[in-house]
């Protein structure tokens, strides 16, 4: 089952405000990734980090695929960030702002421990965002100054708003497949495994 998207109203209207180009420019969106870049297939990971599946997806399935597909130079992982609610928004604009050789394993961090700062009972989840963010090296006044930064928020916005455009992701977690055999081949949902490597060996032709 796939988890559909929860409309992020009040901020979506300023989400056309920085456009392609000027994404491209900032270093803040550079490719997150794991894997070689001279691989035969991009696989694009659209996610939220306040989504159980993409925890699902991450905790059980992803070290394998790792291990198999990723660390064996078939594919390389490229991460995207598509937040279903608030919550998510504020935890992916600090997973931006970290040096860039923290950024999967802090995502990585947020997924694996998504029942004790996203849906715990009787906590301030920005709080526990912040505590997080504190472990990755991130004081609380720069975490502050990071939760309010518009120019960020509308970023990661438009570019949810360009794969809805652009690739008809709607859920997540979502996969985009590219190599030689296949392009923008999408797949949606806790992908096991075995049904990974396949969609794989299709990009790959």
């Amino acid at each position: 089952m796939i988890l559909a998207r929860r409309t992020l109203l009040a901020a979506t209207a300023a989400a056309g405000m920085l456009t392609r180009q000027a994404r491209a420019a900032d270093p803040l969106f550079g490719e997150a990734s794991i894997g070689d870049a001279a691989a035969p297939v991009t696989v694009t990971e659209w996610f939220s980090l306040t989504c159980p599946h993409c925890a699902a997806f991450a905790k059980q399935y992803l070290p394998q695929i790792r291990k198999e597909v990723i660390d064996t130079g078939k594919a390389r992982l490229v991460f995207r960030d598509f937040p279903l609610d608030q919550v998510a928004l504020t935890a992916a604009m600090v997973a931006r702002k970290l040096p860039a050789q923290r950024y999967v394993p802090f995502i990585e961090a947020l997924l694996a421990t998504q029942d004790r700062w996203a849906y715990a009972r009787n906590i301030n989840t920005t709080d526990e965002i912040a505590k997080m963010a504190a472990l990755a090296g991130m004081p609380r006044a720069t975490f502050d100054g990071v939760i309010g930064d518009t120019a960020l928020r509308d970023a990661i916005l438009a570019g949810q708003s360009e794969a809805e455009k652009t690739y008809n992701v709607d859920s997540t977690p979502s996969f985009i497949f590219n190599g030689p055999g296949a392009k923008n081949l999408r797949q949606s949902g806790e992908l096991t495994p075995e049904a990974f490597a396949k969609f794989v060996q299709q990009a790959a032709g």
